[in-house]
């Protein structure tokens, strides 16, 4: 077996489990959960339309590559979403079966194992997948913490010299998971040049890019700092896109990255040996959630009544600042955050995640250290509920 194994820790919900085990919650009420980031909205039903007309398509092999409409598609979201100009959907777009397994997959495709103290650079808290990847590829994560007093941006200049003339791969993610932090073209240019002068690869985590509470401010992409600088080859750049959160289709299990031709052409052939091509009827039904963006501003809309209702309740409670995008909730907490989410659950019978577990020890701290995420995923009542529970219990310390 692969030795690197050893070195993944539990995941955080399974460290949650092991948190709760043998707890009866003395509340009556039924069990929140606040704990993981699954979309609860209702899907778009012309999505579930089509994925079921289209069923009749399990007698067909997938290409690897796509359905060309499928990749026009997305190149046609991409490009108005981003301002990007003369997008090539041909040989910049490959459609994934969500972001998950394409940042895992390719992280392995890109790193070069021949060279020595390779390095994966991350956000710290991040997406476990991050470092799974990286041990798994046989490099070294390099953690970047994401503190308040540097708005919970990675501290980039805490960079050695060395680390970045190692690293192979930073993972950017904004919005940010778990803080809601979104970097601005100005800090993106910063880190293309970056990737220049080093010779790394930058890929950007966005499947929360679609969630953001100011119409006239959504954020900025990899992709379109690069179209700002002119570089619309966007070498060295690759982002990650979902309709989990975007679509609330966590189970279609379909998203895309694009980017840097040259590396999505050699991802492309890992892919083929891989064997991981998207259905075709999930592809179908992924053309027409990328095609309507109505159903998306309503989505927005919900998650901006749970944020306002919940921040109005908490306000004063906890100490927190509403995330920029994102449907996350970053509050710190008043005791060890362990004690704080294994206490509510026991008297208000509601979960959360403590930070953490999100987090790793880095220049002497782990960032997560008395945080914990709330996913405003539940619907509004219980959201409200769920504020209400937290409130009485934060009184009660």
């Amino acid at each position: 077996m692969n030795p690197n194994l050893d070195l993944l820790q539990p995941y955080p919900f399974e460290k949650l489990n092991q948190l709760k085990a043998g707890i009866t919650p003395t509340q009556q009420g039924e069990h929140i959960a606040l704990s993981i980031g699954e979309p609860k909205h209702q899907p778009p039903q012309f999505v579930l339309d089509t994925l079921a007309n289209e069923l009749g398509r399990v007698s067909n092999y997938a290409a690897t590559k796509g359905l060309a409409e499928l990749r026009s598609s997305i190149s046609s979201w991409a490009s108005q979403r981003f301002h990007l100009q003369g997008m090539d959907s041909e040989r910049q777009v490959l459609p994934v079966n969500g972001t998950r397994e394409a940042i895992f997959a390719f992280t392995q495709a890109c790193i070069d194992g021949s060279k020595a103290n390779a390095k994966v650079l991350m956000p710290n808290p991040f997406y476990q997948i991050y470092e799974g990847a990286a041990f798994l590829a046989g490099a070294e994560p390099v953690f970047l913490n994401c503190l308040k007093e540097n708005d919970f941006i990675p501290d980039f200049e805490q960079v050695s010299e060395e680390q970045w003339q190692n690293c192979q791969l930073l993972f950017l993610c904004s919005p940010g998971n778990p803080t809601g932090a979104v970097l601005s073209s100005e800090q993106l240019q910063k880190l293309i040049a970056l990737a220049d002068e080093y010779d790394f690869i930058i890929a950007s985590d966005e499947c929360y890019s679609e969630l953001y509470f100011d119409e006239d401010k959504a954020p900025t992409g990899l992709l379109q700092a690069c179209s700002e600088l002119g570089r619309h080859d966007f070498n060295r750049c690759m982002v990650f896109h979902s309709l989990s959160k975007r679509s609330n289709l966590p189970g279609l299990r379909s998203g895309f990255i694009a980017g840097d031709a040259e590396l999505i052409s050699k991802f492309l052939l890992y892919r083929t040996y891989h064997g991981c091509a998207m259905p075709v009827q999930t592809q179908l039904a992924s053309v027409v959630a990328w095609q309507d963006e109505e159903h998306v501003k309503a989505n927005r809309q919900l998650y901006r009544q749970k944020f306002d209702a919940v921040g109005s309740i908490l306000n004063g409670v906890l100490d927190f600042q509403l995330p920029e995008a994102s449907f996350y909730l970053w509050p710190r907490t008043p005791i060890d955050e362990q004690v704080f989410a294994k206490e509510l659950f026991a008297q208000q019978n509601l979960t959360v995640l403590p930070g953490s577990y999100l987090g790793r020890h880095a220049n002497g701290q782990n960032p997560g250290s008395q945080r914990v995420r709330m996913a405003l995923v539940a619907t509004l009542e219980e959201c409200i509920e769920g504020a209400e529970r937290i409130k009485h219990f934060v009184q009660g310390l």
